[in-house]
């Protein structure tokens, strides 16, 4: 996370503590300065909670405060080394027409498979599925966001978003193409600084 998306989170974070509508702007008048980027951002991100709370009225909300504990969770153990919550799903099982036949990633709040796709093709894929319990409504909303992003995305070294939905459990999913390569964890891992440092916008 650099310093622009750390200013962003903190921010947002800060600002869903604050209820009343006319508080929360003049926070962010201050908080944001001049920066028309950072505001837009933030209010994207706040608008993503707030779509959320209407799609799920039934979800408990979670505070500010575990959102903020999760980012730093994810800051501090950038290589999926913090205990994660039991999967319940394992290869063999079905969500829609996708079969899961095995676990390639793992990240902050999701879970991604190998997937084999029956109908309308037949073709493997990638599906990424929100974790157990992490299904809160920042969560959702993230994943939601992440989700639509990439499906805006046009370009050859961004994997293509294929599909979108939720199990019979309710946890939103998407289905991706599937992008034959090195983990990036792998390639740059901690034993290979300079090309880290490479990486680095």
């Amino acid at each position: 996370m650099n310093e622009s998306e750390h200013s962003v989170r903190n921010i947002f974070a800060s600002a869903l503590e604050i209820g009343d509508s006319a508080q929360r702007a003049a926070f962010l008048d201050q908080a944001c300065g001049r920066d028309p980027n950072l505001r837009r951002e933030v209010e994207e991100l706040l608008q993503a909670e707030t779509d959320a709370g209407e799609f799920l009225p039934d979800k408990p909300a979670a505070t500010a405060s575990q959102s903020a504990l999760q980012e730093l969770a994810e800051v501090a153990h950038p290589f999926g080394a913090i205990p994660s919550p039991a999967l319940t799903e394992k290869p063999g099982d079905r969500i829609g027409r996708y079969e899961l036949l095995e676990k390639i990633g793992e990240g902050g709040c999701g879970v991604v498979y190998l997937a084999q796709q029956d109908a309308p093709v037949r073709r493997q894929v990638a599906l990424k599925i929100i974790k157990p319990g992490m299904d809160t409504q920042q969560v959702i909303a993230r994943f939601g966001a992440e989700r639509q992003a990439m499906a805006m995305m046009d370009h050859p070294n961004i994997a293509k978003v294929f599909d979108a939905g939720a199990t019979d459990t309710g946890r939103s999913f998407f289905v991706m193409e599937l992008v034959r390569g090195i983990r990036i964890t792998d390639y740059c891992g901690p034993p290979l600084l300079p090309r880290r440092v490479a990486l680095k916008p």
